[in-house]
């Protein structure tokens, strides 16, 4: 029977080294996992990789930076490596070796060396936040912790995939009634500027006053025209104070608290903070994360300061001894159906299964919100279209159809 060499840590985190007899690489990995040994290397005497870890390179389409549709392959592939039985260096050496991102395969191999040197994976992915967020690097703790590290991977990923398509439905759904808005006052500006004169012209020759609305879009064409730096120094002086203000922390609080305010757009915005919180909550409870830990981690992620703010005073109350659904009910953010549930998991003892049903059935109420909004919005947009367009046109045919009525009279 063959032999091998390996390096793992033990649960209590020492570094331990030495052979084992296994039919394969995979058995070997197995029985270390038994004796509660996460293998970081395991090499047979001989050397060479083995078949298996060869046939499970995948290659991963390269794309510019590193994406979260990369990151999510990434965890996935890991996942199934992991469970395969392949240790950990190993299987970051594959994953960054197939890796065309050069950006990510710097990183992984980084990752691999710090493994190789005795860190654990959880402490080698800490050093890369930027790609590893604190969310990601303490459920992979919890993982090595509990020996359940494949299973970690895999809740990691299925996390992620919902939270990406979480964000693009609400990203899909602010960005068409701005897109729209953004086009109709290119073209109402490119009417004001260039096509409203040339009538102008025209109607000086009549010899008679305008009517108001007409005499207004001429007025609006002048005033565009002689103040349009004007204009826009307003309008770049409006967007940098907005984007200086919302780097403050007073200033985000303010305009975090007028987004969840806003009709329509501020319900969907609540509800997607909701989803968010009980499916980062849930699943870092159910990966066996401390809640005190978790709860300063979910806050950190929210999004929204008025909704971090309201999970670290909830945060504050449990470490006092309190329940979680209680603070969260006082800070008036979570609907009271949140609340009400999550008091029956404390009670239940089944508070992770109960977050995942409650981000279940509120990343359905985003879906249907935006389906919703999507419904409203358009109809809206075409109106406004239509007034301002329509209205526009109209003004400046008053004057001829007053003089042909002239005529004909």
């Amino acid at each position: 029977m063959p032999k091998f060499e390996y390096t793992g840590k033990t649960v209590g985190g020492q570094v331990t080294k030495g052979e084992i007899e296994a039919p394969n690489i995979n058995q070997a990995a197995m029985i270390l996992r038994r004796q509660r040994i996460v293998p970081s290397s395991i090499t047979e005497k001989k050397g060479g990789l083995s078949s298996l870890q060869k046939g499970l390179e995948i290659k991963i389409p390269g794309l510019g930076g590193i994406k979260t549709k990369e990151l999510v392959v990434f965890t996935r592939q890991f996942a199934t490596m992991i469970d395969a039985g392949l240790p950990l260096v190993q299987c970051l050496d594959i994953l960054a070796s197939q890796q065309q991102n050069k950006e990510f395969q710097k990183v992984l191999f980084d990752v691999k060396a710090s493994v190789e040197e005795g860190s654990t994976l959880a402490d080698a992915l800490r050093k890369h936040p930027k790609v590893f967020d604190a969310l990601f690097v303490n459920l992979i703790a919890a993982g090595e912790v509990g020996g359940i590290l494949d299973t970690i991977l895999n809740r990691l990923s299925a996390f992620m995939e919902k939270a990406e398509k979480l964000k693009s439905k609400i990203k899909g759904a602010l960005t068409y009634p701005v897109v729209v808005i953004v086009i109709a006052a290119l073209v109402v500006s490119g009417l004001l500027i260039w096509v409203v004169p040339i009538f102008e012209d025209m109607f000086s020759g009549f010899g008679k006053a305008l009517p108001a609305p007409t005499q207004l879009v001429v007025n609006m064409s002048d005033f565009l025209r002689s103040s349009w730096y004007i204009i826009l120094g307003v309008l770049a002086v409006t967007v940098v104070g907005l984007s200086q203000l919302y780097k403050t922390r007073k200033g985000r609080r303010v305009m975090d608290g007028l987004f969840l305010k806003m009709p329509v757009f501020g319900d969907l915005l609540r509800k997607t903070a909701v989803a968010r919180f009980t499916r980062t909550l849930g699943t870092m409870l159910s990966s066996g994360v401390p809640i005190l830990e978790a709860l300063e981690i979910v806050a950190k992620t929210a999004g929204n300061v008025v909704v971090e703010e309201a999970v670290m005073r909830a945060r504050a109350s449990i470490s006092e001894g309190k329940t979680l659904a209680e603070p969260l009910a006082q800070t008036k953010v979570f609907p009271p159906m949140v609340t009400q549930m999550i008091t029956v998991g404390e009670s239940t003892g089944a508070m992770d299964t109960m977050l995942s049903k409650i981000a279940d059935f509120y990343e359905d109420e985003v879906d249907a919100a935006v389906e919703a909004l999507t419904s409203l919005i358009e109809p809206m947009l075409m109106a406004f279209l239509g007034v301002v367009v329509g209205g526009l046109v109209i003004a400046l045919y008053l004057p001829i159809f007053q003089l042909a009525g002239a005529v004909t009279g």
